[in-house]
């Protein structure tokens, strides 16, 4: 039921226009300093995994590893991600406290 709670904010967000996704647009939105969150995939590739986690590091963004990339690209409407970054700074803590209760 959580994880129901999780994707279906993650539509939210989309929706509201405060979230990118695919590795591309991840990529920029952290560098640029627009991203408050980031999720990534549990099922992403390892060196995928290393990129995201040095490169939050390095940014001081938080980073989730979450669901799998099927999963999070039918929360969006695609066919598979393996990462999404949130936009909002409200809409990021609100997620990661639901990712918390977990």
């Amino acid at each position: 039921m959580n994880n129901h709670k999780v994707l279906s904010f993650i539509g939210i967000c989309m929706k509201a226009g405060k979230l990118v996704s695919g590795e591309f647009s991840v990529d920029k939105a952290v560098k640029g300093g627009q991203a408050y969150l980031v999720i990534a995939a549990g099922d992403m590739s390892d060196g995928s995994r290393k990129h995201f986690t040095d490169m939050c590091r390095y940014y001081d963004v938080p980073l989730r590893f979450y669901s799998s990339k099927e999963e999070l690209g039918r929360t969006l409407g695609k066919e598979y991600r393996a990462s999404l970054a949130v936009l909002d700074e409200n809409m990021a803590l609100a997620l990661q406290k639901k990712m918390e209760e977990l």
